[in-house]
């Protein structure tokens, strides 16, 4: 199993999210930047993201979508944003949006760090652009996604 730990928050500014992979750095970063992967575990085990709604154009300045239909009540999210850095397979910084067309605020960055016998650390950061409360839902939300990219990670390759 993976070990997970919240660092450095949620609070005024905002988390980061340690989390360890039993899986290659490649694996990790493939969940990140593959549709299949992402539409996979993007909204954790209660929401749905339809593949066919994913596009990546994964190279600094690409863009990025998914539609989400979050919880029972299948409520519709259209999520977007851009590649702002990738530095393959170790560094993703990207920004997210759940209102495309408007200003998606500070970027998230993913840090992908090889422990070595298959086994990666994930560091997540969000800041900047949200309130402590927002920030507290948020890392939950993330901790629920992270924990389905476990899952499939500890599924036989």
């Amino acid at each position: 199993m993976s070990e997970s730990a919240t660092f450095g928050g949620p609070d005024a500014n905002g988390f980061t999210i340690g989390r360890i992979f039993e899986a290659s750095r490649d694996q990790v970063w493939a969940e990140w930047t593959t549709p299949e992967s992402f539409a996979d575990w993007f909204g954790g085990t209660e929401s749905e993201v339809p593949v066919s709604t994913v596009t990546m154009d994964v190279r600094p300045g690409g863009a990025w979508a998914a539609t989400m239909y979050a919880g029972p009540a299948r409520h519709e999210i259209q999520w977007a944003g851009e590649y702002l850095e990738l530095l393959e397979p170790t560094l993703l910084v990207l920004t997210l949006t759940d209102q495309p067309g408007e200003d998606p605020g500070p970027p998230i960055t993913v840090v992908l760090i090889d422990l070595g016998g298959g086994r990666t650390e994930m560091l997540f950061r969000q800041r900047g652009g949200m309130s402590p409360n927002e920030y507290e839902r948020a890392a939950q939300g993330w901790g629920g996604f992270f924990d389905r990219m476990r899952d499939r990670l500890g599924k036989p390759q």
